[in-house]
């Protein structure tokens, strides 16, 4: 059990697809595990990830990551934070 909620698991795999992250299941990324970086259980993404990211989450939810708003920064900690700063923002 991931512990993911159901749009949680959704916006994972909806990552891993957008990213061609095949060697991670959507159900093995922890909500709280940090999605950047190289520490201990992170999922270990860079910045080209989170552009991919943005686009994805624009054309999925329609949502728009500005890099000018100061939310955006902390909602891409982890799965949980993305997926609710995208839920509160969607259209």
């Amino acid at each position: 059990m991931s512990g993911q909620t159901a749009e949680e698991s959704l916006m994972a795999q909806r990552l891993v697809q957008a990213l061609g992250l095949e060697h991670i299941a959507p159900e093995a990324i922890a909500p709280t595990a940090p999605l950047f970086g190289g520490g201990a259980g992170s999922v270990g993404l860079d910045s080209i990830d989170a552009l991919e990211i943005a686009l994805m989450i624009q054309q999925q939810y329609g949502v728009e990551l500005r890099s000018d708003d100061a939310a955006v920064k902390s909602a891409f900690a982890s799965l949980r934070s993305l997926t609710g700063h995208v839920l509160q923002r969607r259209t």
